[in-house]
């Protein structure tokens, strides 16, 4: 029997997110006999961690929920961490001998694009190293060409959009690091999203009598949910009557539940905070809007896309290539008054959207689960 690859794989936490989702997707799909894994957290909290194949070895440098505050009782406890985790990141070997008690690895895999430097630095020169891209990193703040170069220490990049990897391909200068980018599409699971939309929406009931949009995703400002308020303000002013559902938390909630009380909309809009699953809001919803001033590959899209609904999505990366080129969803301007326009077209003229019914009822996935896995496994055979 072939020995079984050793595999370090960094993640900052198994929060409520879409890289998050989509690696403890990829856990559960692998085989247990052809690798040794061990997860390391740099926080042992989130939604995902139960979620974790038994055999998946988890390791953590902190242990608790994410503190987003700055209560004074908290601040100890988050100078601790952050102290602690710069400690290790400026000398990796004591956590090399420390909490990963001297193990050689064959592989050792960033599992975001925020795990490069930890992955790079590492004291273990002769293992190959993953990073897995997520974002579009030329809008992510602090990414200077300059920075985004460095990624191509790695042995490989993955990325898992067209467009991501365009970006890299630009910056390549030479063969060798053009070789190294792979576009892997993310794996997500279609009968668990369709098997967990038939379950009820908990604690929540529809007005079927108004038109519904949903939008479902981490809140941080990259997502737009402000726009979306602002918009949903905007449009009941001028008599457009619609609901809105935002389903996610992440750290500036409180600061989107203020503006949702500012702007007057309470009533109309509703937060529902984080689910493990949302697909059955998605389900009761007339339309979902993605709102995000950025993207890596909107994996959410996938999940609308899997559910038949009318989407409404801004021009980020990986939605025209998610959207068949706008064949299956209305692509707006990436701005207020794209989603606007997109939001006015939808309660003026739903008949609009037919086309795209029509069009999502032939629509067959250009992915699947499966592939994605098996892509993802062949990287890191070949390494």
């Amino acid at each position: 029997m072939t020995e079984k690859k050793k595999i370090l794989i960094r993640i900052g936490s198994l929060r409520h997110g879409g890289a998050e989702k989509v690696l403890v997707t990829f856990l559960k799909n692998l085989p247990e006999d052809k690798y040794e894994i061990d997860l390391l957290l740099n926080l042992y909290s989130g939604k995902y961690l139960s979620e974790v194949p038994d055999w998946i070895n988890i390791l953590y440098l902190n242990k608790g929920e994410m503190i987003t505050t700055n209560r004074i009782q908290d601040i100890p406890q988050k100078i601790y961490r952050v102290v602690y985790q710069n400690l290790l990141k400026a000398f990796p070997q004591l956590l090399y001998q420390g909490i990963l008690k001297g193990k050689k690895y064959d592989v050792e895999f960033a599992a975001i694009h925020g795990m490069r430097d930890e992955i790079l630095n590492s004291p273990l020169k002769s293992s190959k190293k993953i990073v897995w891209i997520h974002n579009d990193l030329t809008e992510v703040k602090g990414y200077t060409t300059d920075e985004i170069r460095k990624f191509f220490g790695f042995d490989k990049i993955m990325v898992i959009s067209e467009k991501i990897k365009e970006t890299f391909l630009g910056l390549a200068q030479n063969k060798t690091e053009e070789q190294k980018i792979e576009k892997i599409y993310n794996p997500l699971d279609t009968d668990e999203i369709l098997n967990k939309a038939e379950k009820p929406a908990l604690n929540y009931s529809f007005d079927s009598s108004l038109p519904t949009f949903i939008s479902v995703g981490t809140v941080f400002p990259q997502k737009g949910f402000d726009r979306l308020l602002k918009v949903h303000k905007r449009l009941l002013d001028e008599g457009f009557k619609h609901t809105i559902h935002i389903v996610g938390n992440g750290y500036d909630f409180e600061n989107i539940k203020k503006l949702k009380s500012e702007l007057g909309v309470d009533n109309t809009a509703t937060m529902l905070g984080f689910t493990d699953n949302p697909y059955p809001y998605f389900k009761h919803a007339d339309f979902y809007i993605l709102s995000s001033r950025y993207e890596g590959f909107p994996t959410v899209l996938f999940e609308a896309i899997t559910l038949k609904k009318n989407i409404i999505a801004t021009e980020v990366s990986g939605v025209k290539e998610m959207l068949n080129d706008g064949a299956i969803g209305l692509i707006v301007e990436n701005s207020e008054e794209g989603i606007y326009s997109g939001m006015k077209k939808s309660l003026e003229n739903p008949e609009y959207f037919n086309r795209y019914s029509e069009n999502l009822k032939e629509y067959t996935m250009p992915f699947s689960l499966q592939n994605s896995v098996d892509s993802i496994m062949n990287i890191i055979d070949r390494l």
